[in-house]
């Protein structure tokens, strides 16, 4: 067959096939434009899901009578004046937008530019520009989109969906720029210069007022980055990810390597089924990462994708791990003399009532990867009379009794603090594992697992992350990986793990599986060896163990991230008895 050469209309709509997927896509192409033209306020109107009606106006510089007739123009743009596609520091910037728009909709501009006398309205049919009576900004219509296409508007869903979708693209690009003010079917406002916790409390829900951690910090590798913003405590999740809303450059993006990280962050915090919520916004070099990856621009590539996964993850667990008494001390610089109780540590004690008596004592059974480990098994001395001048010091207060042989009661301030003991000791007990080297056990003999070569590669890539579980590995020719050393009593079908491995790389680009592992490993043992919900508890063991949580990382959750301690405040409690 002869090559020939698509006319303009047919490659408008095949570019539209990239760019424009669904209402949404337009409101997210349209919208982006008018923050690239320095809008501050963006109304968006939206009929029958999209199908009907689109309308974006916004207050931003307009649109030159000249410059009209480029803009429905293929690669025709302003975002990049040096024509490097490295250095993109626009919202829009492909050039095919407006042009695949207006190929499978009627669209219309109206338009007022500070260079022009008065305002201008094209037809973007047929590129007809008239004078106009609009004075500032400029309004994109975009009505019965896909009419050309039918074939794309059988795919469509249903206007509630669609809308949501709508409505989606509007909550990401808020909280991108809380400077701008975005109002949706005059239903959906957010105001602009509207405070950070405020915007976020507006798009996420008012669950999140005092749930959220702040987040700042400076990466000085090789790779310049900066990562600022908001993540929930781990107490607070949602059942999908709904609410993770990650930014790069100030771009909203849907990355593996960012959602990886986040992930990685909280596996000991929230049960992998469950999904913590965030406002995270990454800065970097726009030569470290390239945005022009697809044409909806929600994908990147960084040049070390490593390095930002890492200094993420390193970013997020440091803040996760801040200590209740880290915090108390924050925000008391002149900390009181601690009185002899406070330190004593349960030290992995597992206490159990004997017939006379109470003892501390550790179990037997403990994996022999962790017998190096000091167990200090001195019972602790009898509670003193406590220092009642001293308990405003204490984030947890001073123990007051125990329910059910479950729960330990304390008093500080106006609240009442309810702990599980269980969920407590865990928590110690696990954080005290993960701060002792695993031990590894040499082979005689190397384990060979043979692999295609391209999965010898992909396991290859992440070989240093693994030693640091335990797991020494190398390559064994072209289509092999051989074992050294694995972590001592890991009896693991290895070809299952590295081939599991090796997908999870090519796929994300990193692996967390063997972290995982070692997670779960820790968390059984963590589980199975700390006080149990049901064990009856001295004032002097009670209190040891509170002392213990408030100087524990990550203390407010156990492994499997249920929660440690409740603050109940003495105002509810007046609720309930009508004072």
């Amino acid at each position: 067959m002869t090559v020939r050469v698509l006319p303009d209309f047919l490659i408008n709509q095949i570019a539209a096939g990239e760019v424009v997927e669904r209402p949404a896509s337009v409101v997210k192409e349209l919208v982006e434009n008018a923050l690239d033209a320095g809008a501050d306020e963006i109304v968006v109107d939206v009929t029958d899901g999209g199908r009907t009606m689109i309308s974006v106006i916004d207050n931003g510089r307009g649109i030159t009578h000249d410059d009209l007739p480029r803009v429905i123009m293929r690669h025709a743009t302003s975002k990049l004046p040096d024509d490097d596609l490295l250095n993109i520091n626009y919202m829009g910037f492909r050039g095919e937008a407006l042009p695949s728009i207006a190929s499978v909709s009627d669209m219309t501009i109206d338009t007022h530019n500070a260079a022009d006398e008065h305002g201008w309205h094209m037809d973007c049919g047929n590129g007809e520009i008239r004078p106009d009576a609009w004075e500032s900004g400029t309004r994109i219509r975009v009505a019965n989109l896909f009419g050309r296409t039918p074939a794309r508007l059988k795919f469509l869903r249903g206007d509630r969906a669609e809308m949501m979708s709508v409505l989606d693209v509007i909550k990401r690009l808020a909280m991108a720029r809380p400077d701008v003010g975005f109002t949706l079917n005059n239903k959906w406002r957010f105001p602009k210069n509207q405070d950070m916790v405020a915007r976020i409390a507006a798009v996420m829900g008012d669950d999140v007022c005092g749930q959220m951690l702040d987040i700042n910090a400076q990466s000085g590798t090789n790779v310049d980055m900066r990562i600022h913003g908001f993540i929930s405590v781990p107490t607070l999740r949602r059942a999908s990810s709904v609410d993770q809303y990650l930014f790069v450059n100030g771009r909203p993006v849907k990355d593996k390597v960012l959602v990886g990280a986040l992930r990685a962050a909280y596996m000991d915090v929230m049960h992998a089924r469950e999904f913590p919520l965030c406002a995270l916004y990454l800065e970097l070099d726009s030569r470290s990462v390239d945005v022009n990856v697809s044409p909806a621009k929600t994908e990147v590539h960084f040049l070390e994708p490593t390095h930002v996964r890492a200094f993420i993850i390193k970013t997020l667990r440091a803040r996760l791990a801040t200590t209740l008494a880290t915090e108390r001390a924050m925000s008391a610089p002149i900390p009181m003399a601690t009185p002899q109780i406070l330190q004593n540590r349960f030290d992995f004690h597992v206490p159990q009532p004997p017939a006379t008596g109470m003892r501390m004592f550790v179990s037997e059974n403990i994996p022999r990867e962790y017998d190096n480990i000091n167990h200090d098994i001195t019972q602790p001395p009898p509670l003193e009379t406590p220092d009642n001048s001293n308990i405003g010091n204490l984030p947890l207060g001073r123990v007051i009794g125990q329910i059910a042989n479950k729960y330990i009661l304390a008093t500080t301030g106006d609240n009442l603090v309810v702990i599980d003991q269980h969920a407590a000791h865990e928590r110690i007990t696990y954080e005290r594992l993960r701060t002792h080297r695993i031990k590894v056990q040499p082979l005689l003999t190397p384990i060979v697992v043979n692999l295609r070569a391209e999965d010898v590669m992909a396991v290859l890539t992440v070989a240093d992350e693994m030693h640091k579980c335990g797991l020494h590995i190398d390559a064994f020719g072209d289509d092999a990986i051989a074992i050294f050393e694995r972590p001592a009593d890991w009896n693991l079908d290895w070809a299952v793990v590295l081939h599991d491995m090796a997908d999870e790389v090519r796929a994300n680009g990193h692996s967390s599986g063997l972290n995982e592992k070692l997670h779960l490993k820790l968390a059984n043992y963590a589980c199975h060896h700390s006080v149990r919900a049901g064990q009856k508890l001295d004032m002097a063991q009670m209190d040891a163990l509170l002392r213990d949580i408030e100087n524990t990382e990550r203390a407010g959750e156990c492994n499997h991230g249920r929660p440690v301690y409740k603050f109940i405040p003495i105002t509810e409690m007046d609720k309930w008895f009508e004072r």
